[in-house]
């Protein structure tokens, strides 16, 4: 059974249509790159696929579950760190991380690993209001990896993060997927995309334009960089 599933996905905002029939699997275990520019509809797909938003047509399962009919099974399963931290700003550190064991029944003692892991323990009774963009992501990710999760759902992970948060992070999700879990990440640096993931998709005004291994991408479009180019017009003459 694939960890995800999406067949002839298609999402529509009034007259823009975002997402055109959107066809992929995510194998369990394996660590899967959507990549492409900006508008091309990577953030309306993972958030389909959180169950945050509800695609117009097609398909879409996680870890066996239909997104729609059995959402909160899919929930269990998923952890996500996106653009919006889903942090509670009048709280602190630890007690956003509580309340999130509370609510997934885990172990007061993972909170303790978790603020660790994410290099907080310092600021664990500041409240969140207090943070940086990177602290608040770095809590994110906490709370996103706190219930151990079988699919991880990352809509571009390290922003606002400095360089040893990126290089802790990876670690982080190293060790995750290393206890079988799966990963969907939407990235623009490819030097994430090739150290954590080993197969990919490029998605350009809502289609999949090619799909593959990372090397496969790169040799059959020279480079994802070049491939931006060419398929933008970005840089041609006029």
């Amino acid at each position: 059974m694939h960890a995800i599933e999406l067949r002839g996905v298609k999402k529509r905002f009034s007259s823009l249509e975002v997402l055109r029939g959107v066809t992929l699997d995510v194998r369990r275990g394996e660590a899967f790159a959507l990549l492409g520019p900006n508008g091309a509809g990577k953030t309306t797909l993972i958030r389909i696929v959180a169950t945050l938003l509800r695609q117009d047509e097609g398909e879409v399962r996680v870890a066996g579950y239909d997104v729609r009919e059995e959402a909160q099974e899919v929930r269990r399963r998923i952890g996500v760190v996106s653009h919006n931290p889903f942090l509670y700003e009048e709280l602190t550190a630890r007690e956003n991380l509580e309340f999130y064991a509370r609510a997934y029944d885990v172990e007061q003692s993972r909170v303790d690993e978790m603020l660790e892991k994410v290099n907080l323990v310092e600021r664990e009774d500041d409240p969140v209001s207090t943070f940086s963009r990177g602290m608040k992501q770095r809590l994110s990710i906490a709370r996103a990896l706190l219930h151990s999760p079988e699919v991880l759902l990352l809509d571009e992970p390290t922003t606002g993060l400095d360089l040893k948060g990126r290089q802790d992070f990876y670690t982080l999700l190293e060790e995750l997927l290393g206890e079988g879990a799966t990963l969907l990440m939407t990235t623009h640096h490819m030097d994430e995309a090739e150290r954590l993931c080993t197969r990919g998709a490029v998605l350009h005004s809502g289609s999949v334009v090619a799909q593959g291994t990372l090397s496969e991408l790169k040799a059959s479009m020279e480079s994802l960089e070049e491939a931006y180019l060419r398929i933008t017009g970005e840089g041609s003459e006029t």
